[in-house]
């Protein structure tokens, strides 16, 4: 029989670009694809046709419960980092449906957020780095044991303390995310995004504090084939394959950082604002520091450093995406699009017309 999948979030940004990368790679498996209503069901089935449409939200526990129960591998991607209600349920259905001699899977995305829980404790913005960066080799019990105060901590205890021997579990932890989505609907990510946008509109690039904290980041299309390797260890896993490597892969060890390089925030303000003035829609590319109040601005002013080791060695990880700074200037001109904005409103581009 061909393996059952279920999947949050097909109509979100991550989810969505798994959902493509995994329909690609397997065709033939048999897809349950939560929506909350029928016009988002309207665009997952008008790209993937063959997949059944479950009708409910992340609140809907019964439903969730009853998925999870007869999926071989859940993929947890719509809001799967902060609501605890919806991982509950995943974790009972997965419980309630799975035996040791038929185990669930269970793929659950988190956030590098996690990881900014010592510049939150002292509140300074824009500094740089003042720890060594975290891994998920030698260095995974620290991943796993993070402070409860730490973004997403509530949510990952529960996921990593749902490992059993009839519930395997890996969680994924990515950082800032990039590039064209591929899936049915949301197809931008957010923080660099935000950052052109707020350039676009503000018409100069912000930094916080000295523009010194440092991330990492990952392509969409990497980290969405780092899903795919995933769902094909869990179902080699069902079949009986990879006992030498289960014990990494899954439950207390199974947490993978997926990034594919570092960046610091001011440096990319200072990309954005670059490209920004060179096709034509600001009149500076000097960059400024300002007040950010949403949490998705703040993360630039936070540090948040891990290095990917864990799915390289035990998947064959390959990460191949374009990088950030090549990606920004078509970062900015979507974004300037999306506004509204025309070529030519810098000053540069209308005094070369």
């Amino acid at each position: 029989m061909s393996p059952k999948i279920f999947l949050t979030g097909a109509t979100g940004y991550i989810g969505g670009d798994i959902l493509y990368a995994l329909l690609k790679a397997h065709p033939d498996y048999e897809y349950a694809i939560l929506v909350r209503n029928s016009d988002k069901g309207a665009l997952v089935a008008a790209s993937y046709p063959k997949v059944r449409l479950v009708y409910g939200s992340l609140d809907d526990a019964a439903i969730l419960e009853t998925e999870a129960s007869k999926a071989d591998v859940v993929l947890h991607t719509a809001d799967s980092s902060d609501h605890l209600g919806a991982a509950k349920a995943i974790a009972n259905g997965l419980a309630k449906g799975h035996t040791a001699e038929n185990p669930g899977y269970w793929l659950h995305i988190s956030g590098t957020g996690i990881l900014c829980w010592k510049d939150q404790e002292t509140q300074i913005l824009g500094e740089a780095p003042h720890q060594q960066p975290y891994n998920d080799l030698e260095g995974v019990s620290t991943l796993t044991s993070l402070p409860d105060k730490a973004w997403h901590r509530e949510v990952d205890k529960l996921v990593l303390c749902s490992a059993s021997a009839s519930v395997k579990t890996a969680i994924v932890c990515p950082p800032t995310v990039y590039g064209p989505g591929r899936g049915p609907d949301n197809v931008r990510s957010r923080q660099v995004y935000g950052l052109a946008k707020i350039t676009l509109e503000k018409g100069q690039a912000p930094i916080l504090g000295k523009g010194l904290t440092e991330w990492d980041h990952v392509h969409v299309y990497d980290l969405a084939n780092l899903l795919v390797l995933l769902v094909d260890a869990a179902v080699a896993s069902r079949k009986g394959e990879n006992k030498d490597i289960d014990k990494e892969i899954w439950g207390e060890n199974g947490y993978f950082l997926a990034e594919n390089g570092h960046h610091v925030w001011g440096e990319v303000s200072q990309w954005v604002a670059d490209a920004a003035y060179e096709q034509g829609y600001i009149k500076t590319t000097e960059v400024k520091p300002m007040d950010i109040s949403d949490e998705q601005g703040l993360t630039w002013g936070l540090n948040s450093k891990g290095i990917a080791k864990r799915a390289k060695k035990f998947l064959g990880w390959v990460p191949t995406g374009k990088s950030l700074r090549d990606e920004i200037p078509d970062i900015v001109s979507s974004e300037a699009e999306i506004l509204g904005l025309k070529v030519g409103y810098g000053e540069k581009v209308a005094g070369m017309n």
